[in-house]
Parts: C-alpha cells; structure tokens; sequence
C-alpha cells in the first residue's frame, strides 16, 4: 500500500484492474485503517477517473452476495447521497409510491453516512426487516412491490470500510458506488448523483448495457429531482434539462424539503407524506421522481408517469405497499 499511495499523491491514476485488486484486498484485511483512510482522501481531492469507478464497481460486484430477482423485472431508485442537503428521504419515499403504482421496486440502500438519516435508518425506525434471504425478498415484492436491499448484508466485503466511512463523516467515493453495485443486479434504474461530473461517469457506464435509465443531477447541487430548480437528466434515449414546468407544478425552496435533525424527525416526515398528509412541495417531490422511475420502466412519458405517481401516493396505495413489508418484517 505504501508504494501505491506515494503514486497517488504524485498524481498518478489507477487502471481497471489495479482499482479492483485494491478494493478485494481492502476485503481481505490486507490494509491497517489509517491506509485506507490515507486511499479514501486521494479520491476526495482529486476527480475519479471511468476506469477507476469501473474497477472498484466490479470489485463490489464480483465480491457481493447476489439475489436473483430476475422474474420480478424490478427498478432501483437511488441515489448517491453526499450532497449536503439534507433533505427527507425522497428516493425511498419514492421507491414506494412507485411500488404502489404496480411496478417492482429493489432498493439499494445504507444508513446515512454524510446525511442525518440514510434510506436504512428510516426502514429500520418503521419496523422493515433487513434480509438477504432470496424467498424473504421475493415474497415482498410478490406481495408489498418492494424488497430493500440493505447494502451491508450483501457486501461483506466492505466491513473494513464501513467504520472507516461512519467515523470520516464526509462523502467518499463510496457514495458513487452505491447505486452501482446493487446485488440483484436490475435492469431498470433511476440513479441520482452529486455532481455534473459524476453524471457523465455514469453515463459511460451505463451507455451499451441495453439498461433502461434515467440519471439525474439537479443543478444546483441535489442528487434527485428538487424542483428547486432544473435538473440535467440523461437516459438511455436522451440527454435533457429538466424544469418543474414540465410537470406542471411550481419551484420550490430549499427548506421546502429539509430532512429534520434526527432519524425520528425524518421517519416522521417520510410517514406524514406517505400517509397523504405531506404538504404539497413534498408530495410534487416524491412524484416527480417516482414519476420517473415509472415512466423509465413502462417506458412512457414522464408527465404520464408523475400522474400515475399522484394517483398511487393519494389512493393510499403506496401506504399499503409500506404497511405491508412492515407486516412481512414481523
């Protein structure tokens, strides 16, 4: 490790496969924890490159414990955190508007590291039960639309990292794996990222996969669709900027979406809005990006999907698609 890092601080890049190799040695406790805390800050003050992201994704993949979920044809809505807003946990709220609206959601998620509260602090304050037993998995989206899919029960290799990761606080490149490495391996994807760059990273890798995607950047700063302004969004067909006008509904503030200041707070407000009591800047948040995850997997305009994402948040069918992974989880 010596050698490699006196490379990297004189700036020099890793290759594809030197970024795996590194990555399965992390797994196999060939480092000390200040190593790889010294490895983790390169990446923080430097860019990472494609063939550095691709290593350490295959890595990940290669080292994971897969579930087959193959028949369930299932999207992922998830995003890579590490954009310092503190928002409520829109992806996951969106994930089960999504459900509810009939299309198989699942979910990649972790505790917060750089944010108050992760998607898996919220699922484990309600009572949702962390599996990665495959008939667990498929009986929830057989019956609630949607399996979560805690990130640390499937990748045992980065038991090194995760400690490393809590005490360290800030986003590392660890948040622009997330969304990659999810162990069921879907081919449906709603992925968003803290940057511009980031965005374009993502979109060599998934260019040629035959994937159905959409990756979003919000302009001024969200890895999700804010409504606080426009959003770049390139998909497996396009490239577009996206503005609220396009669904019809207006700009809103960033306190608008403010996350609270506890776990408690954020579950709070992610059952306020799911039970239809959200105000209406949350409830326009949560549907523009549920109705993109729809509209990405039925292939079908996103206005047509924010509409059917509406139609399922206040039938109080995503209600259901919740309440009932919470009652499998007993």
């Amino acid at each position: 490790m010596k050698n490699l890092l006196n490379r990297l601080i004189n700036h020099d890049t890793l290759s594809t496969e030197e970024a795996k190799q590194i990555l399965v040695n992390i797994s196999n406790d060939a480092y000390n924890p200040s190593q790889i805390a010294c490895f983790l800050s390169v990446f923080m003050m430097r860019s990472i490159t494609l063939e550095e992201l691709k290593g350490f994704r295959d890595a990940l993949l290669e080292l994971c414990l897969p579930v087959n979920l193959s028949d369930f044809n299932a999207i992922d809505i998830v995003g890579t955190g590490g954009d310092g807003k503190n928002t409520f946990n829109i992806s996951t709220l969106s994930a089960f508007i999504t459900a509810g609206a009939g299309v198989h959601v699942s979910k990649h998620g972790n505790y917060g590291v750089s944010s108050t509260s992760g998607s898996s602090n919220v699922m484990e304050h309600l009572g949702v039960k962390f599996s990665n037993n495959e008939d667990f998995l498929k009986r929830a989206l057989d019956q609630a639309g949607i399996c979560i899919l805690h990130a640390p029960l499937f990748h045992p290799a980065m038991k090194n990292v995760a400690p490393i990761r809590k005490e360290l606080g800030v986003k590392t490149f660890f948040n622009m794996l997330g969304p990659l490495v999810n162990p069921s391996f879907p081919k449906n994807h709603v992925l968003g990222v803290f940057n511009l760059e980031v965005l374009r990273l993502y979109s060599f890798l998934f260019q040629n996969t035959g994937h159905n995607y959409n990756i979003v950047y919000a302009l001024d700063g969200y890895d999700e669709i804010s409504l606080t302004g426009k959003a770049k969004i390139i998909s497996n067909h396009t490239e577009k900027l996206f503005s609220p006008e396009d669904l019809g509904v207006s700009i809103i503030k960033q306190e608008d979406i403010f996350g609270g200041d506890t776990i408690k707070d954020a579950a709070n407000i992610f059952v306020d809005i799911i039970s239809g009591k959200g105000t209406e800047a949350q409830n326009n948040v949560v549907c523009a990006n549920a109705g993109l995850a729809i509209a990405t997997s039925k292939q079908i305009p996103h206005q047509e999907g924010f509409e059917l994402a509406k139609e399922s948040l206040f039938s109080g069918k995503a209600k259901t698609s919740l309440d009932k992974l919470i009652e499998l989880s007993k």
